[in-house]
C-alpha cells in the first residue's frame, strides 16, 4: 500500500500497516545526469560529467524497461542491483543548476525555467516506476543549496553575489511554484516517496515553511515532507519547525560518529513538541569523506582523515545501527568527494557491496522480528551512554530491550522484566537460540558487534 506519515516517528504502509525502515544510497547526488536521458548535458563536464553506469549494464534484466530502442540499461541495471542486494531506498537531485554537479534540471535548457522537457521527464518516470516496482523508496531532493537563495556570500566586494539558478531568489514565486507543481503532478502518484525541500538548505524559516506547505497542499497523498541542512545549522533551521505540521521529518547530515546522538536529539525533541518527526541520517562525514568503499575494493583499506581513520565496519556500527537504535527510521549512505566512486562521479554501487549487505540485514531485522518498535524508545542511558556519544545503544519498552554492543564483550545491564535472551548477528543476519536469562551482565558470543534481544 501507500507509504504515509501518520503522526509517528516511522512511516507506515496503508495496506499492511507495517512500519518502514530504510537503507540505501545517497550518492551519487547527480544520479539523473545520465547520458541516455533526453536533453541532459553537463554544464561543467570536468567536474560533473554525464554518467553511463556501464558497470551495471550486466545487472539489467530482460524484464526491466528501456526506452528509445534499448537506452537506459546502465541506470535501470543499477536500480536492479540495489534491489537485488536487499536495500530499499535511493536519493537524487532533480535540480542542481549552479551546484557542484551542474548537470540536472527538468527544463528544456538550463535557464528556461518555465519550459519543461516532457520527454526527459517521461524517461525519469520510467526509472522511478521501475524503482517502485522493485521496492525502492524515492527521495526527491528538490534543490541543491545553490538553488535556494538569491544572495549568498560568494566573494563580491559587497559581500553577496547574485545566483541566477536560485528559483525566485529563494521565495515561493512563479518559477518555484511551477517547479513544485510539475514534480508533484508527474511523480506524486508513486507509492513510497519523500519530498526533500532542499539539500543543505539555507532558506529562511518563512521560506522553508511556505515551500513545504505548498508541496503539502499540492500532494494529495500525504507523502513524507522533509528538510536537510548543514550540520552546524540544524539548531537554526530545524528548531523553528518543532511542534508544527509543516514537516513530517528531517534528513540529517552529521559526522558518522555523531549519528546516534543527533538522531536521538531530534526524535526526542520532536516527540516532546507533539509532532514526532521521521528522523533519518542521509549524509555522513564532511564533504570530503563519508561511507567508504568496501575493504579491498580496488585496494582500498580505510579512510584516513586528520587524527582518525574508519572503514565500512565503523559505518555499520555508528551510522546504520546508531540511527536505528536511537529511534531513527533509517539511513542513506553518502560517498564523500575524495573517496573512490565519490558523490559526484559514482557509477558503480558495487564499491559498497558489503555495506549494502549489512544494511539489508538490519532493515530486515526491524521489519521481520515482530518487536514493538513503535512503542520502544531509546534508553542508551541504561548502558552508561547517557550522552549518546558512545557506541553502545539500547532501545526498550517495559518488557523488551535491545542492546547493541559494538565490540561484543561484557556489558552491565539490569533489566528485571526480561526472562530470555538471544543474540542477533548484524554481520550475517543469524539469530542464536534464545536462552533463559537471570543476570545483570550481558556476555556477547565474541568481540565483534552483536545485538542482545531480551524479552
Amino acid at each position: 500500500g501507500r507509504l504515509a506519515y501518520t503522526g509517528q516517528r516511522y512511516l507506515q504502509f496503508a495496506g499492511s500497516q507495517s512500519r518502514f525502515f530504510k537503507a540505501g544510497a545517497d550518492a551519487p547526488e547527480t544520479l539523473l545526469a545520465f547520458k541516455d536521458f533526453d536533453g541532459t548535458i553537463a554544464h561543467n563536464p570536468k567536474k560533473g560529467p554525464l554518467k553511463s553506469y556501464a558497470a551495471h549494464i550486466k545487472d539489467w534484466k530482460p524484464t526491466s524497461p528501456t526506452w528509445k530502442d534499448g537506452k537506459g540499461k546502465g541506470l535501470i541495471g543499477a536500480i536492479d542491483y540495489l534491489a537485488d542486494k536487499g536495500v530499499n531506498a535511493f536519493s537524487f537531485l532533480t535540480y542542481n543548476a549552479g551546484g557542484d554537479g551542474d548537470n540536472v534540471w527538468p527544463f528544456i535548457s538550463r535557464e528556461a525555467k518555465f519550459h519543461y522537457d516532457c520527454s526527459k521527464l517521461d524517461q525519469w518516470n520510467i526509472l522511478f516506476t521501475h524503482a517502485q516496482s522493485r521496492g525502492l523508496h524515492l527521495n526527491f531532493k528538490m534543490q541543491e543549496t545553490e538553488n535556494d537563495d538569491l544572495q549568498r556570500g560568494h566573494g563580491t566586494k559587497g559581500g553577496f553575489s547574485h545566483v541566477p539558478a536560485a528559483l525566485d531568489g529563494g521565495v515561493l514565486g512563479p518559477e518555484r511554484a511551477l517547479y513544485y507543481r510539475e514534480l508533484v503532478a508527474r511523480f506524486g502518484h508513486h507509492l513510497a516517496l519523500s519530498w526533500n525541500v532542499g539539500e543543505e538548505n539555507t532558506q529562511s524559516y518563512e521560506n522553508q515553511r511556505a515551500c513545504a506547505e505548498y508541496i503539502g497542499w499540492l500532494d494529495a497523498y500525504d507523502s513524507n515532507i522533509i528538510l536537510h541542512t548543514y550540520p552546524h545549522q540544524q539548531e537554526l533551521k530545524y528548531r523553528p519547525h518543532l511542534g508544527k505540521p509543516t514537516l513530517s521529518g528531517v534528513s540529517l547530515q552529521n559526522d558518522w560518529s555523531r549519528v546516534h546522538a543527533r538522531t536521538y536529539q531530534w526524535v526526542k525533541e520532536s516527540t516532546a513538541a507533539g509532532h514526532p518527526w521521521v528522523v533519518c541520517n542521509d549524509e555522513q562525514g564532511n564533504a570530503s569523506t563519508g561511507c567508504p568503499p568496501d575493504t579491498g575494493y580496488k585496494g582500498f583499506t580505510r579512510v584516513k582523515d586528520k587524527n582518525r581513520s574508519w572503514d565500512m565496519h565503523d559505518i555499520r556500527k555508528s551510522v546504520l545501527w546508531g540511527n536505528l537504535m536511537a529511534g531513527g527510521a533509517g539511513v542513506e549512505y553518502y560517498f564523500g568527494y575524495k573517496l573512490p566512486e565519490n558523490d559526484l562521479l559514482c557509477e558503480d554501487w558495487r564499491s559498497r557491496d558489503k555495506s549494502w549487505d549489512y544494511a539489508a540485514i538490519a532493515i530486515r531485522f526491524f521489519e521481520n522480528s515482530g518487536l514493538p518498535f513503535a512503542e520502544m524508545t531509546n534508553r542508551s542511558d541504561l548502558v552508561n551512554n547517557t550522552s549518546r556519544k558512545g557506541k553502545t545503544y539500547c532501545l526498550a519498552n517495559d518488557s523488551t530491550a535491545l542492546v547493541y554492543l559494538p565490540d561484543g564483550g561484557t556489558q552491565a545491564f539490569a533489566f528485571p522484566a526480561a526472562k530470555t535472551i538471544s543474540w542477533f548477528n548484524p554481520r550475517s543476519g543469524e539469530t542464536l537460540e534464545a536462552k533463559p536469562w537471570n543476570s545483570e551482565n550481558l556476555i556477547a558470543p565474541d568481540n565483534q558487534d552483536w545485538l542482545a534481544i531480551l524479552k
